[in-house]
């Protein structure tokens, strides 16, 4: 008796072992098979090619609906995305010469004997003419970039000549309100596009130089680490607060502090997507009434 229950526990035995190879079996050609279907996903060549009553045949079929949905949905973004470019480039096109004209007009009324109220009036329409052509050029810039109108060639360089032409540019504007413009320890490499990257880094210093007080002090270095390259631009300004932090790179937003102050609010914004393209990234720390300093990180292979 006893040698039938050692030998039914034995065929019970081989017969759970059995079983949890087959499960172990079955297991992987799904997983196999979940991984071929992601891929095919990811690389845009899915398709559906089971139709029977079986759970993989089910997810296979929800999957499918949700690509079709997902490519659907980015056509329709493309879409709207080259409308606005479009829209954008044209009245940049067509104002181009209204708003031209419009600074001529203001800065011949400028040269003409006019009394003191006229005057002001004249001074103001040559500051908004000149701010409106600012925001329809970062405008245009924004757009392309974001379609990919405009591609960015990042390339390995020294960062010293690119930090050093961007900061000429301001040394008269520093000078003039009685800033102190510094440049320290900018030796370094990068991988980054000269014109887009000078481009963003202006729009720093324009920052730095225009929020901080006469009589304060505005320094660009450059530190490096094992990943980046970080161009710190710092300044003795009036700082910004943490709950304004997490909103300055955003298109058109506009401080509290500063809002009557000159500039449309797009330039950080502009400045985040030239980093991001180029696999870097912008960032602020600042404390109120102690400056603040902005870094862009670039990378360094």
């Amino acid at each position: 008796m006893s040698g039938y229950l050692l030998a039914a526990a034995g065929l019970l035995f081989f017969l759970a072992v059995l079983l949890a190879v087959w499960e172990r079996r079955r297991t992987a050609r799904t997983m196999g098979r979940l991984e071929k279907m992601l891929d095919a996903a990811m690389n845009g060549h899915f398709s559906e090619d089971s139709f029977d009553e079986t759970r993989l045949s089910a997810l296979e079929s929800s999957l499918a609906r949700c690509l079709t949905a997902s490519r659907q949905s980015a056509k329709s973004i493309q879409a709207q995305r080259d409308q606005i470019s479009t829209l954008i480039s044209d009245i940049s096109h067509q104002t181009r010469t209204p708003v031209s004209n419009l600074q001529l007009y203001a800065q011949l009324l400028q040269e003409q004997p006019l009394p003191p109220q006229a005057l002001s009036c004249v001074q103001a329409i040559a500051v908004q003419s000149q701010k409106l052509q600012t925001l329809i050029e970062s405008l245009v810039k924004t757009s392309r970039l974001e379609t990919g109108i405009l591609a960015l060639h990042p390339q390995k360089a020294p960062i010293a000549p690119m930090v050093e032409r961007a900061a000429a540019q301001y040394v008269p504007k520093a000078e003039e309100k009685g800033l102190t413009l510094r440049l320290e320890s900018l030796e370094g490499q990068g991988v980054f596009d000269p014109k887009w990257t000078e481009e963003a880094l202006c729009n720093l210093l324009d920052n730095a130089v225009k929020y901080t007080p006469a009589g304060g002090t505005v320094s660009v270095t450059v530190q490096n680490f094992e990943l980046f390259s970080a161009i710190r631009v710092s300044d003795t300004g009036p700082g910004i607060s943490e709950a304004q932090q997490a909103n300055i790179f955003g298109r058109f937003y506009r401080g509290p502090g500063v809002y009557q102050a000159e500039g449309v609010g797009i330039g950080l914004y502009l400045t985040r997507q030239i980093l991001e393209q180029e696999g870097g990234y912008v960032k602020v720390e600042s404390t109120p009434g102690k400056g603040s300093i902005f870094s862009l990180f670039l990378p360094r292979e």
